[in-house]
């Protein structure tokens, strides 16, 4: 007799086995077709595409059949409560098709607001490099209008003596280039980078024309003070200024038209040469130094010496913090930005993150049904911060309600 109940039961486990086997094997086959379809295609973009889109979908398929068909098993083993589980099962595909539609959904609306903030990223880059420009380029005038707040400030006649003076020092730089190319040649013993020579050239050449400028005003001024002994100091460094500048500049331009005037039958020596030159500079410095350098070569003084403009009635004190206003504009800026970086940010993940955990559970809560009999996660989620304070643990319906509807 104990035999043979042993192999009756045995018999019925095996049948009770079989039959629940067999419900539940067609899934294997099932979900290894779906899984291969899903994760094959043509090309690379194809398959990942396709991962992107229907992977997460898909697992929540999968966990969907499994926990609705052991769900089904269990039914005869819940007595009064079918009803809820069935309503359970019901709910929890509800919810997974709505997530799976969400999921889609918020791919998309996450594609738009990435691209959207990346537009706003380089409109912040190029504003910054704007501004930082722009504080380039107009600091000097910052700095003058700090030191003389006067209507008179010569403005147009500062930006002249700035243009003119590096149009003469790109005129000359090219003129005393080989020449200089030569020289360093010569004591060196190689060749110097053209490059790097006609930048050193042109730099050197600008603070000598502005410094010729420099050399009238000072004698100018001391010429109406009556200093005598600043005017014998002034007049000979004037000389020498304007020997160097015609040696080595002007005296370039008369050799550029010596070829024409032999042909006129005028011949030049050192001295008419020299001469020419020195006329060359005497009518150039005169014509730019009466149309705009008396008038903006205070201005630069008084921005390289950081102080107001002698002359000038009614000047303001310099303000201490114009020369700062070069950095603290980008600076302002990139702090006035920061907690939009941080909110945005936050967004992004928030936008990226969600979907994709609503999927999971969404398929979190069929296996929940198999064991409690009911969903855990109130779907869908409002924020990251509800996903953050749920609990996978099981709890009671009164707080789960509560929770689910933080």
């Amino acid at each position: 007799m104990p035999n043979a109940q042993t192999e009756q039961w045995s018999w019925i486990l095996q049948t009770v086995w079989g039959w629940i086997w067999g419900g539940l094997s067609w899934i294997i086959d099932w979900q290894a077709y779906v899984f291969r379809m899903v994760l094959s295609g043509g090309s690379f973009w194809e398959v990942a595409g396709k991962v992107l889109l229907l992977l997460f979908p898909t697992f929540v398929l999968v966990a969907g059949v499994w926990g609705t068909m052991i769900s089904l098993y269990t039914i005869p083993f819940r007595l009064g409560h079918t009803a809820r589980v069935l309503t359970a099962l019901l709910m929890s595909w509800w919810d997974a098709a709505r997530m799976a539609w969400f999921y889609w959904v918020g791919m998309a609306r996450f594609l738009i607001v990435f691209v959207g903030w990346i537009w706003g990223l380089l409109k912040l880059g190029v504003g910054l490099i704007w501004r930082t420009v722009k504080s380039l380029v107009l600091s000097p005038f910052a700095l003058l209008d700090s030191s003389s707040r006067h209507p008179g400030v010569p403005w147009l006649a500062f930006t002249l003596l700035i243009f003119w003076s590096m149009i003469e020092a790109t005129i000359f730089t090219f003129t005393l280039r080989p020449t200089m190319s030569e020289l360093l040649a010569d004591l060196t013993g190689y060749t110097v980078n053209p490059l790097a020579l006609v930048v050193i050239l042109w730099f050197f050449l600008f603070i000598i024309i502005g410094g010729s400028f420099a050399c009238i005003q000072v004698l100018n001024e001391a010429i109406q003070t009556r200093a005598f002994g600043q005017i014998v100091a002034m007049v000979g460094v004037e000389i020498t200024v304007a020997l160097f500048e015609v040696l080595f500049l002007y005296r370039e331009l008369i050799d550029a038209i010596t070829p024409w005037l032999a042909q006129q039958g005028i011949e030049l020596g050192v001295v008419g040469t020299l001469g020419l030159a020195f006329l060359g500079w005497t009518g150039v410095r005169g014509m730019t130094w009466f149309l705009f350098g008396r008038f903006g070569t205070p201005a630069l003084l008084a921005i390289l010496g950081r102080k107001a403009m002698e002359g000038q009635q009614g000047a303001a004190r310099p303000l201490a913090g114009a020369d700062l206003e070069f950095w603290r504009g980008p600076i302002n800026a990139l702090k006035a930005e920061h907690e939009w970086f941080k909110k945005e940010a936050q967004h992004l993940v928030e936008l990226l993150t969600l979907p994709s955990l609503q999927l999971v559970a969404a398929g979190f809560n069929f296996l929940v049904v198999v064991v409690a009999g009911k969903p855990h996660f109130t779907l869908p989620f409002r924020s990251l911060d509800q996903v953050l304070a749920s609990t996978p643990f099981i709890t009671t319906g009164k707080h789960h309600i509560a929770e689910g509807g933080a």
